[in-house]
């Protein structure tokens, strides 16, 4: 499984990044199967410098905040209205809400919204997309929100999505090759409760999951991000690094 970061800004577009988006891709019968998790903010057209949009297999959303899931509005457009004529029904999977909230952010009635492009599925149980098998995590945000643990054969991504510190984390991170965690809060500043982690949380996460490596990303363009990458760093002695736009793992 190969993980690319389209965007990995926090909270809304930086000046170096997109906000959340993330394509994974494996090879299964003859051909390369792509799936993007969240696509926030700025992301889709990043994605052209990477994948044709029109390769895509399926979308996986975390949550419906704007910077995961609101360049779907721009996605549908692409395939509604390409040169090559409209587009199969994609699947998107996310939260229970997901048609009707992006029918409401392009302002269309929620019937039929956006449903000749998407195929719009609420999370229920393991997800089978080609050889990605995901499992959503409930997680702790003001809105409802998921992490993703997405495993091919024996390798596996965990993504925390946006969330407070939970014990749901730790099932889902368990044993990852790979843990992507967001990083918004720093530890020392007075945050609210049950929003966001820290570089502190993230690396705590990895050392009691065991995971074999550590990406922080979705710190916001306000913050210095070696800052985050510090607190990680005090309580984790694994290998540990930034997300950025561009970067490649393998899992």
């Amino acid at each position: 499984m190969r993980l690319t970061v389209i965007g990995c800004s926090g909270s809304y577009p930086g000046p170096d990044s997109p906000a959340s988006c993330y394509l994974l891709e494996a090879e299964d019968e003859g051909r390369t199967w792509r799936v993007l998790m969240d696509l926030g903010s700025g992301a889709l057209g990043t994605l052209h410098l990477y994948v044709d949009p029109l390769s895509i297999d399926a979308v996986v959303l975390s949550h419906l905040h704007a910077d995961h899931c609101l360049d779907l509005c721009g996605y549908y457009v692409l395939r509604k209205y390409h040169p090559r004529g409209p587009q199969p029904q994609l699947p998107v999977y996310g939260p229970s809400d997901t048609a009707g909230r992006m029918a409401r952010a392009y302002d269309l009635p929620e019937d039929p919204g956006m449903t000749a492009e998407f195929d719009f599925r609420a999370y229920d149980g393991v997800v089978e997309i080609g050889p990605f098998r995901v499992e959503a995590v409930p997680v702790l945000h003001p809105v409802e929100a998921y992490g993703l643990r997405v495993s091919v054969g024996d390798r596996t991504l965990a993504y925390t999505g946006d969330t407070g510190p939970s014990e749901a984390l730790d099932r889902l991170a368990a044993g990852a090759d790979l843990l992507l965690a967001e990083a918004s809060f720093r530890q020392a500043d007075d945050n609210p409760d049950a929003i966001h982690l820290t570089g502190i949380d993230g690396g705590k996460l990895a050392a009691r999951a065991g995971v074999g490596r550590l990406v922080i990303t979705h710190i916001p363009p306000w913050f210095d991000k070696r800052d985050l990458l510090a607190e990680a760093i005090s309580v984790w002695d694994g290998p540990v690094e930034l997300a950025q736009r561009g970067a490649v793992y393998e899992i």
